[in-house]
């Protein structure tokens, strides 16, 4: 009678379960790590690089987050940022000073915030996420910036510099004509400014005037343009007496 042979069958457990892990990694141990695929920014903003990932297995000391970056222009990444515990931002180099951590490994986040982006900073960045056992799945995941500039801004200084160079006076000059037009200046034409004396209506050759009629005595500039006869006519007719109340006398 033959014994069975224990070791043949150890020997095909381990064969299977290699054969299953091989094939399906996803029945064994596996992670997922995810980043949006762009992101894009203004030239100064403060840009949250989000990564997030899920494990089978829970956070432990032994969890690792790596962030990488690729410039635009190509060449190999490099990498600036790792956490371990606790986080280790760089220190020189491009984002000296630029990058604080936002993850929380317990919730999966493992995000980082990228300080004053430049145009510089165009490129592909990585985020690399390794929780032993878990040592299959999708460990990385990628995310382009895109940085421009920031479009210009008109500011309260600006408006209120418009306003008091080119819209005030605008406003003044437009009162001034509203004004002109609603109120409009009384000009007098040549022939009501100076009347020669030769010119005259109907009745004042007589000496007399309509009724209701205002006098108006001669003034010295009258006497100035009066001619020589007319200025005797007009000295004889002062002599006369007063025949009625319609003569005026002048006063020079």
């Amino acid at each position: 009678m033959r014994r069975p042979r224990h070791g043949n069958t150890h020997l095909n457990i381990v064969l299977l379960l290699y054969l299953v892990g091989f094939f399906d990694p996803s029945l064994v141990s596996s992670i997922t790590v995810s980043t949006p695929a762009e992101l894009h920014a203004s030239k100064g903003d403060t840009v949250t690089m989000s990564c997030t990932f899920s494990s089978t297995s829970r956070p432990t000391s032994k969890m690792t987050v790596d962030w990488s970056y690729r410039p635009q222009s190509g060449g190999p990444p490099q990498t600036f940022f790792h956490f371990s515990s606790r986080s280790f931002p760089p220190n020189d180099g491009q984002f000296a000073g630029r990058i604080r951590w936002q993850g929380s490994p317990a919730r999966g986040e493992a995000s980082i915030s990228l300080i004053n982006a430049t145009l510089n900073d165009n490129g592909t960045f990585t985020c690399s996420v390794r929780n032993p056992p878990d040592v299959h799945g999708s460990p990385t995941s990628h995310t382009v910036l895109t940085v421009t500039p920031k479009a210009p801004s008109i500011r309260f200084s600006d408006v209120a510099v418009l306003l008091a160079f080119i819209l005030l006076p605008s406003a003044i000059i437009t009162l001034i004509l509203i004004g002109r037009m609603l109120c409009p200046k009384k000009q007098r034409s040549q022939s009501k400014a100076y009347r020669s004396p030769i010119e005259v209506t109907e009745g004042e050759e007589y000496g007399i005037h309509p009724p209701g009629d205002k006098v108006r005595s001669a003034s010295c500039c009258d006497l100035y343009f009066m001619d020589s006869e007319d200025e005797d006519e007009y000295y004889n007719i002062k002599k006369r007496p007063p025949m009625d109340e319609g003569y005026a006398e002048s006063q020079c």
